[in-house]
């Protein structure tokens, strides 16, 4: 149950068209499932607008299966990040209506229909390198309802590639921007933009960049405004993050949105 849900359930017992008890008896998914191998949250979607999300690495292709029934029994939508080719056999066996997106090592199924998205969110990387982390991001925003545009291979290297595309920048309401090496692009994009940008530091990158904690430093001590920066490879983090701020208000609450309000 979603909130819609929830909200319809609340209103059929303020008029009195369901009982107090009735409606406990409905609640029953506040519980969490118990596998034996894993707790699975039935009210996430409910409590965090989203279902919870299956990270593969150290389930096994069955445990990932049986964490998927339970989570869409209880809803229309389905992520499951990080998976192997066996992971995502698994999933699509069980599932026809999953896709593999084998570039961003993920797995979505979707059965509720799409919102209408507020706004656009803009993924960029650097370099080709960094495209699987920037597939996880677009992915992970698309599951959640966002309208996602890909500009790939702009990095400071060969700048010029990217004022190409100030067009797309514009009209963006957040930009996920993942890069490796020295990890400056974030800080340029963020100086031509005026909405938030999610810096997303890759592992991508020779020695001295100790496995992406390089450029995670340089997006740390970036001198421009308005950037938030998550975790090494964290495609799906920034992606999240982005869909959250992309979202339109729900029944005329003013949150939400990008501050520039682009559609």
């Amino acid at each position: 149950m979603d909130k819609d849900g929830l909200r319809g359930l609340l209103a059929q017992v303020s008029a009195g068209q369901l009982s107090i008890d009735d409606a406990i008896g409905k609640l029953h998914f506040l519980e969490a499932a118990n596998l034996g191998f894993a707790r699975v949250d039935r009210q996430r979607a409910a409590r965090c607008g989203f279902p919870e999300v299956i990270y593969c690495p150290g389930k096994l292709a069955d445990e990932a299966v049986a964490i998927a029934h339970e989570i869409l029994a209880h809803g229309g939508k389905l992520l499951a990040t990080r998976a192997t080719p066996e992971h995502a056999a698994a999933l699509r066996a069980a599932f026809p209506d999953a896709v593999h997106h084998e570039r961003a090592r993920a797995v979505t199924v979707r059965r509720a229909p799409a919102a209408a998205p507020a706004g656009r969110v803009l993924v960029v990387t650097a370099g080709s390198a960094d495209i699987p982390i920037g597939e996880e991001a677009a992915v992970t925003a698309e599951i959640m309802d966002s309208s996602v545009e890909r500009i790939y291979d702009v990095g400071v290297a060969g700048i010029h590639r990217l004022f190409a595309c100030r067009e797309s920048l514009q009209r963006a309401r957040v930009i996920v921007v993942a890069a490796g090496m020295e990890g400056a692009l974030p800080s340029v994009v963020a100086g031509l933009v005026d909405c938030p940008v999610i810096a997303v530091p890759t592992s991508i990158g020779y020695g001295a960049s100790l496995g992406g904690f390089g450029p995670l430093l340089t997006m740390l001590s970036s001198c421009a405004a308005g950037i938030a920066v998550v975790n090494i490879d964290n495609g799906f983090g920034a992606g999240y993050l982005a869909a959250l701020i992309n979202a339109p208000p729900a029944n005329g609450d003013e949150r939400g949105g990008g501050a520039n309000r682009r559609g």
